[in-house]
């Protein structure tokens, strides 16, 4: 029987000794009561390994099963993008091009008004619009959850940038000239391309680049199937949303803190 979010995060208190704070703190409850307007966003968390779609063999994909997962905490984030600038110098992403941006919203009434920034990318979703309607099996997902775009077998038809609740994708619809195709090899036109969670890195056993370059240490990337990681760590410790959960997606990117107002729009 598939594990509730609950009984995960006690099952995982238990192995790491790290249980969830004090209840009774002021701020960890407004930040429950926001985690409740979200729904129940975590399904994940049962760390079932049954899959909804077939999962398609990459070559490249490291041997151990796992659930990569990103953790953006909202409180830390100041804007900056530094993100979106390393996902663009790490894969050579063109002019109009992103894997990762941040999105900025005003919220609220003046004199009460703030900014929001709200990082984005890809979510990785379990449950993932993209994969089930390209007819060329171009998109696929690896074993550890990151869903990847063989350009060798895309056509450029952008149905998946149309199935894609979170615009996360993008076309290539230049072709790379000179020096650019000397210095960008593996830069393709005519496809479609996202973010796969630097699989290259991870594979290496690197961190993606926009966790490494965030200067405010924001982001955190992991196996959430891990009872030690750093992203297991702060769902026990933290409550989590997602984007859009009323789709039922399941995506891999959560974030924590905020304001409820930041995700309305998704």
């Amino acid at each position: 029987m598939t594990e509730s979010l609950e009984e995960q995060g006690r099952r995982i208190a238990d192995s790491t000794g790290d249980g969830p704070r004090d209840r009774t703190d002021a701020g960890l409850m407004s930040r429950r009561k926001f985690a409740a307007v979200g729904g129940s966003t975590l399904a994940w968390a049962s760390c079932t390994a049954a899959r909804t779609e077939v999962e398609a063999t990459d070559s490249d994909a490291p041997s151990r099963r796992g659930h990569m997962l990103m953790v953006i905490d909202l409180r830390r984030c100041t804007g900056c993008h530094s993100c979106a600038v390393a996902c663009k110098a790490e894969h050579g992403v063109r002019l109009g091009g992103f894997r990762s941006w941040v999105s900025e919203q005003e919220i609220g009434s003046y004199p009460d008004v703030t900014r929001e920034f709200l990082p984005r990318l890809c979510n990785q979703c379990q449950n993932s619009p993209c994969l089930k309607v390209c007819p060329t099996g171009a998109t696929s997902r690896r074993a550890d959850g990151i869903i990847k775009v063989d350009p060798d077998r895309c056509i450029g038809c952008r149905h998946c940038m149309a199935a894609c609740p979170y615009n996360a994708r993008y076309f290539n619809p230049q072709r790379d000239l000179g020096g650019e195709q000397r210095r960008f090899p593996a830069r393709t036109h005519g496809t479609v391309d996202k973010c796969d969670f630097c699989s290259r890195r991870v594979d290496a056993g690197q961190e993606p680049a926009c966790v490494a370059t965030c200067p405010a240490s924001a982001r955190a990337f992991g196996d959430a199937q891990d009872p030690a990681s750093e992203v297991a760590r702060m769902l026990v410790r933290e409550p989590a949303i997602t984007l859009l959960p009323n789709l039922g997606t399941r995506p891999s990117v959560v974030y924590i803190g905020g304001r409820p107002e930041a995700f309305e729009r998704g």
